[in-house]
This record gives structure tokens, sequence and C-alpha cells, in this order.
């Protein structure tokens, strides 16, 4: 299948360049890919000739941005968000593919002690033992670390030591802005600075299925569909399943 797909793409590649067709394909993708996406885009260009252009942020943000009519052709976007969408017209329905997964994770700054987070007692102690917590409020991962602040009883009392990271908890727990962060494991994984402590306990983990799909506004749907193909194959589940995004 690996060789299936590689031929493929090779002949996508010959067949662009033969007809001048290569095309720049433009992708709105949640921060949450990030660990694996710039690496897989770098494969696709490289066997295509396409080009991606691809805009990062919170799944919110996008969402607000592709219907207030920011051009795109590819999604890559919280499972729910793109089911959301294609009910407005704004993806093709049957283009979506659900690609990788991602579970919720705690992070100190590299090097600070790890608190016991192993159980829902032991994850709010630590929350409330620590100075300062950030999670992004627009985030999967910060809205179901909010859930959990309910469910533990402690939402208001931590709420004055809360802080909306947007995209950038990694980061402020790295610099030293906070003192324990709450957002997607393998962004956690992949920041420098930072260790991660572990999952949030079973019982209070949230999982996101990510996705890909077709933007209704597409230009050129074959490149899109290309790459909406190779995201959802086998070359990019191996890089997923490396950067821990499970699929």
């Amino acid at each position: 299948m690996r060789l299936v797909a590689r031929l493929g793409l090779a002949l996508v590649a010959l067949l662009a360049v033969e007809r001048g067709e290569a095309a720049e394909i433009k992708v709105l993708s949640t921060v949450g890919m990030q660990p694996a996406t710039p690496e897989l885009f770098s494969q696709f260009e490289a066997a295509t000739g396409h080009r991606v252009a691809v805009t990062y942020d919170l799944p919110a943000v996008l969402k607000t941005r592709l219907l207030e009519g920011v051009p795109a052709d590819v999604l890559i976007l919280p499972s729910t968000i793109i089911d959301d969408l294609a009910k407005q017209g704004k993806v093709v329905g049957d283009s979506k593919k659900d690609v990788a997964r991602s579970g919720v994770g705690v992070a100190v700054k590299a090097g600070a002690p790890k608190p016991d987070i192993s159980t829902p007692d032991a994850l709010k102690a630590a929350v409330l033992s620590a100075k300062s917590i950030g999670y992004s409020r627009e985030a999967p991962s910060g809205m179901a670390f909010a859930r959990v602040l309910e469910r533990l009883g402690i939402a208001e009392e931590v709420r004055g030591k809360s802080k909306d990271t947007g995209s950038k908890a990694a980061e402020m727990l790295a610099a030293g802005a906070i003192d324990l962060a709450a957002a997607q494991i393998p962004v956690l994984i992949a920041a420098p600075g930072v260790d991660v402590v572990g999952p949030l306990p079973g019982e209070l983990q949230t999982v996101t299925v990510f996705s890909v799909g077709l933007a209704s506004g597409a230009q050129d749907t074959a490149a899109a569909r290309a790459l909406i193909d190779f995201l959802a194959g086998p070359r990019a589940t191996a890089v997923y399943q490396a950067k821990g995004l499970g699929g």
C-alpha cells in the first residue's frame, strides 16, 4: 500500500509539472496539529510540486475567519467544527476524513517539580497549590480543562490565578508567566522548555478528533483533494503517531 501511495503521488507530481498545473493550496489548520503538519506538508510538496500555504490558529478563530470570507482550500480542524461548517455549506460533506486525535495534558516549566495528577483528587490538589495556571479558553483542550475545574468544584476558587493563554500556553509556561499549563499533549511534548507531567486522569480526559475537509470555495479541488488524501494516508498516520497524535 505504501508503494502504491508513493507511486500515486509521484504520478500527480509528474502530471502537474508536465501541465504546468502546480497549485498553491491554502490551508487553515488548528495549532493542535502543528507538531505533525509541517513535516507532512514538506513531504507533500516534494512529492507533488504543489505548494502549501498554511495559517495556524485556534479552531474557533479559524472558523470565524472562514465564515467571514477568508479564502481556503483545505481545513484541518476538530471533527465537530468540520461537521458544523459542512452544515453551513462551507465544507464539502463527503470530503471529511478523521486523521488524528489528542488528549489533554498538564505540563510545568522544564526542571520544575512535577505534581501528582494521577487521580482527580491529586489533580485538584496540584491545581490548588499552583501559583498560576494557564489554558486557552477558546481551544478544545482549554474548554475541556475548564469543565474539569467545574467537575472538581474549584472553578471559582482558581479563577483569580487562571490565565487565558490563547495558543501560547507552552510558550508562557517556558517563560515563567504561568506555573501550570493544560493543553493538547502533542503540543506540550513538542514545546521547548516544558516538561509534560502527564494526561488528565482517565475519567476527566477529553479526546479531540482532528479531521481534514475540502472547503466549498476551494480554487483547485484536484490539488486540494490530493492533499486531503495524503493527510489521511498511511505515511501521514505514521507521522501523527510519532508526534503523539494517535490515529
